[in-house]
């Protein structure tokens, strides 16, 4: 007889009393991190999801007091971080915070398929006793996060103090924070704000889809301003309200600008110019001159959470960014 496969229970939800009928896995989509509806449901038919103690189908609808248990063949990952000797570029430290600038490609915290090489990993090993937040385990130091491949400025918090200081600051949307984007054509309007309410796309969870209809999603605000207009491309200034995931991505493809390169929403391809092959040849070389999104977190401005002063900082535009935005020029300027 095949031996059973020995499953470790990785999560356990209670449906409220006051749940109504709702396919299981839409259920598991809404309330799991990182999983897509194919993976929630191959989950389903492989018996990896048990209500009440039973196997059952995809479409079948939780009810009020429903016991899931989601077991998976390996152990769940605890919240222990390891520390990890990478350097960190600090463009500002003192006893109570620090402000870093995060370079593309380094994600931010461990997660679902990066548990390590990590930010966070990072400020473990040159930073010991790094408080952490509420609701945000193994993520110490943290008050907010950039993308994967979105590079620029980061404000980590070093103690206690700092961290509700500078979470109150967060949570009230007082913390000044600029981006520059490249993004695909020039917005009508050179400058504007973008209030439309974002949510997770069902199709794809990793994807952040703008919601017209205010009553679903959750807010968010983006006051946008054109700094150059490079004829198929343009240099656009974002300053955030809110601090939704995607937010000036998924806001500027609402506009009808993705950014330059950004894959996940459409910017990857030639969306401006012409069809001519040198035209093609250039934005592809473009393309792998900058092999990421357009989008640097230039200045970040806040109340110091000890001193009471308000301080700012700004970063230069990093070589990738820098390099792209001059091929542009110089394609247009001799055009």
């Amino acid at each position: 007889m095949e031996e059973q496969e020995e499953l470790f229970e990785h999560h356990r939800l209670v449906c409220d009393p006051g749940q109504e009928p709702y396919r299981i896995d839409k259920f598991l989509m809404d309330r799991l991190p990182n999983v897509t509806r194919n993976k929630v449901q191959q989950g389903i038919k492989d018996g990896f999801v048990k209500v009440n103690g039973q196997e059952v189908k995809p479409n079948y609808k939780v009810h009020p007091g429903d016991e899931i248990i989601v077991e998976l063949p390996e152990p769940p990952r605890d919240t222990d971080v390891v520390p990890e000797d990478i350097p960190l570029n600090i463009v500002y430290e003192d006893d109570h915070l620090l402000v870093v600038n995060k370079e593309a490609g380094m994600v931010v915290h461990p997660a679902y398929n990066n548990w390590t090489g990590t930010l966070v990993n990072a400020l473990s090993y040159h930073f010991q006793q790094l408080p952490t937040m509420e609701g945000n385990d193994g993520r110490p130091g943290l008050v907010h996060r950039i993308d994967k491949d979105t590079s620029g400025l980061l404000v980590i918090a070093k103690t206690e103090k700092a961290m509700s200081g500078l979470a109150k600051q967060f949570f009230d949307h007082s913390i000044e924070r600029t981006y520059y984007a490249l993004v695909w054509g020039v917005p009508e309007n050179e400058m504007g704000t973008i209030d439309v309410h974002l949510g997770r796309s069902e199709k794809d969870r990793r994807v952040t889809v703008a919601i017209e209809d205010a009553s679903r999603g959750r807010n968010a605000i983006t006051h946008y301003k054109v700094l150059k207009d490079i004829r198929y491309v343009s240099l656009i200034q974002c300053n955030l309200e809110t601090g939704r995931t995607h937010q000036i991505r998924a806001h500027m493809k609402y506009l009808g600008h993705p950014l330059f390169n950004d894959a996940t929403y459409g910017g990857d391809q030639v969306l401006r110019g012409t069809q001519f092959s040198k035209y093609k040849s250039f934005v592809d070389n473009a393309f792998k001159l900058m092999p990421r999104q357009a989008l640097h977190a230039k200045s970040l401005g806040f109340i110091h959470p000890i001193t009471k002063k308000f301080i700012q900082f700004n970063s230069e535009l990093p070589d990738d960014f820098k390099a792209v935005l001059e091929k542009w020029e110089n394609y247009v300027q001799y055009e």
